[in-house]
């Protein structure tokens, strides 16, 4: 499928095309087929344009087939490279170039590929995209990460897919210029869920086991509403204090909720891959 960023430039779209560049920025490669250097970068060309995702609009104008627009231009060698915006050209290279000298030009007139992909997760945010914003931020390199507005969209879709705990350490080293009403509105939400996390059934729960410690049929209790409120590190910690002795505990229901609680978690949630590991050392 055609990338609606790449085009063919003719006699019948050049005009067009370069008004767009009023709106987005329009590369240009002069090529020829009798040119080796200006045909072979062009698949690298393209593949570069996709990364940029939109960020600019790559034209190929073949020298041979489209000779009057090509004069137009005053060419004078190939491979040439011309970049314009608002409809002017502001930069350009002559002669045979690697992609990077290319990709240098280019990072002096557009946005970085960090900033794009950090635009793109703050639109899905918006969106209420947040597990595909997530990968996105994290992909993201260290600088960037450290960034407080970074640092609050992470936070953000933690927060939205429930790895609470994550938040909770996000949110604790936001810099204190970047706490904002988002920053505030992000706090209330974590802290609505600690109140939920932490009802009074929970609590007389909890006292209820550490007055008899040994009770397996509390512990069970415990740990389904430990389960209902993404405590679940905690779950299938107090689980395995009693599977570790005896998978079936309680007449196997232990083993159960346990093992249902591996299966909500999926299996790549880091914590369920530790339990798993645990628990075949002792079926094995």
């Amino acid at each position: 499928m055609q990338s609606p960023y790449i085009v063919e430039l003719n006699e019948q779209n050049f005009r067009q095309v370069l008004e767009g560049s009023m709106q987005t920025p329009v590369l240009i490669h002069f090529w020829a087929p009798m040119s080796q250097e200006s045909a072979q970068i062009i698949p690298q060309l393209q593949s570069l344009t996709q990364q940029y995702n939109g960020a600019f609009t790559l034209a190929l104008l073949n020298c041979e087939q489209e000779q009057m627009i090509a004069s137009q231009f005053g060419v004078q060698a190939l491979p040439t490279i011309a970049l314009f915006m608002n409809g002017q050209a502001v930069d350009g290279l002559g002669g045979p170039q690697g992609i990077e000298t290319i990709q240098a030009m280019l990072s002096k007139h557009l946005p970085s590929q960090e900033e794009l992909a950090l635009s793109e997760a703050l639109t899905l945010i918006e969106q209420k995209q947040y597990t595909q914003a997530l990968p996105i931020l994290q992909s993201l390199g260290e600088e960037w990460q450290q960034k407080g507005e970074v640092k609050l969209a992470i936070a953000d879709c933690l927060l939205e897919t429930q790895a609470f705990d994550e938040a909770k350490a996000m949110l604790s080293h936001i810099p204190l210029e970047y706490q904002d009403n988002y920053y505030k509105g992000l706090v209330a939400k974590l802290e609505l869920h600690e109140q939920s996390a932490n009802s009074p059934e929970i609590q007389s729960l909890e006292a209820d086991l550490a007055n008899d410690p040994g009770n397996a049929k509390l512990a069970s209790e415990l740990a389904l509403c430990y389960h209902q409120v993404k405590r679940d590190e905690e779950a299938l910690a107090l689980l395995w204090i009693f599977l570790k002795k005896d998978l079936n505990t309680e007449g196997g229901d232990l083993k159960k909720i346990f093992m249902d609680i591996l299966s909500a978690l999926g299996q790549g949630n880091a914590i369920a891959s530790q339990y798993r590991r645990q628990l075949y050392s002792v079926l094995y």
